[in-house]
């Protein structure tokens, strides 16, 4: 009988995309309307925050930590920028963003100073600066929204037009400063020391410290890439919906973090690719994409969506499993 194991994916990522595949290929046979280029477009916009939060939280679970705050952090900032801005009528891009990534970077490092050099468990801190940050912002706005935003927020709307059998399209913003970012942060964690450090103390501390890496602060590194990430995140949201709504991003932590270790990060740290992510990132957009396409119950996609994430991280680590095995046998 012949080994058909040999045929199997070598990679988290080749087990996601045989996933992602049959997905597509599932949805494109109940509905015309999925396989479509203007659909996938939508798609990619639509979860491009997700995407960028995704990058954030990925960089700690490679140090052995993990951020519940990210979406707080991101709504905080949004809501201060803006009220800043439009307070005192600067009408600046370029200063809304500086301030908002260091105000996320601030709150990044408050996140690793307390894990690190407190020693408290990351969850514990994460979670109660999620509820700290949120019951403040609700608490100081009263939950009120900003739709008066000032035009320049809206200025680059067409990033990269272009046309296919006749019909335009356009890659927006949102999926541009996606694509940017994560090539940025494939560039760092794969092809400089800094991110071969990094992969190093989230794989074993100890010797990582051992070896002269300052463990501190890669983590203050780490946390502070997080919260810069959910600053840009804040920002794209508030460009995409053209308003800034307290409450519109706090909820969406779990389907980050199922995206992000569907893509193959350990919660151990140590493990995990960008481009993993992006795809755990995707398959969790399609699966929702797919079933409001072909008119699932709102109610019934979060199990369906739940029960697929569990199925795939299961196939994956089988996989994984079946590798170590054959080739310890």
């Amino acid at each position: 009988m012949p080994n058909l194991s040999r045929f199997a994916p070598k990679s988290v990522e080749g087990w996601l995309v045989i996933v992602i595949v049959s997905l597509i290929f599932f949805f494109s046979v109940q509905s015309e309307n999925f396989l479509t280029i203007r659909n996938f477009l939508d798609l990619a916009e639509s979860y491009s925050v997700t995407g960028i939060f995704a990058l954030g939280l990925f960089v700690v679970l490679i140090t052995g930590g993990i951020d519940i705050s990210f979406a707080a952090v991101a709504s905080v900032t949004q809501y201060m920028i803006a009220t800043f801005m439009m307070s005192l009528g600067i009408d600046s891009a370029s200063v809304a963003i500086f301030f908002c990534v260091l105000l996320g970077i601030g709150f990044g490092v408050i996140n690793a100073v307390l894990v690190y050099y407190f020693k408290i468990i990351s969850i514990i801190v994460t979670i109660s600066m999620q509820s700290v940050l949120f019951g403040l912002l609700m608490w100081s706005t009263n939950g009120r929204s900003l739709y008066d935003l000032p035009d320049w927020i809206f200025e680059f709307y067409r990033v990269l037009p272009f046309s296919i059998g006749g019909q335009e399209y356009i890659v927006g913003l949102p999926l541009a400063v996606l694509i940017v970012l994560a090539v940025t942060t494939w560039f760092i964690l794969s092809k400089t020391s800094l991110g071969r450090k990094i992969y190093a103390a989230g794989g074993d501390m100890e010797s990582a410290r051992r070896i002269g890496i300052k463990v501190g602060s890669i983590h203050l590194l780490a946390y502070g890439f997080c919260g810069a990430m959910a600053a840009v995140g804040g920002l794209v949201q508030v460009y995409r919906m053209g308003e800034v709504v307290p409450n519109a991003l706090v909820g969406s932590e779990l389907n980050v973090l199922a995206a992000v270790v569907l893509g193959g990060a350990s919660l151990s740290g140590g493990k995990g690719t960008v481009w993993g992510t992006l795809l755990g990132v995707f398959l969790v957009g399609m699966l929702n994409n797919g079933l409001n396409i072909i008119g699932v119950s709102n109610y019934f996609s979060d199990v369906a969506v739940g029960l697929v994430i569990i199925a795939a991280i299961t196939i994956t680590h089988y996989g994984k499993r079946r590798e170590t095995n054959v080739g310890f046998s």
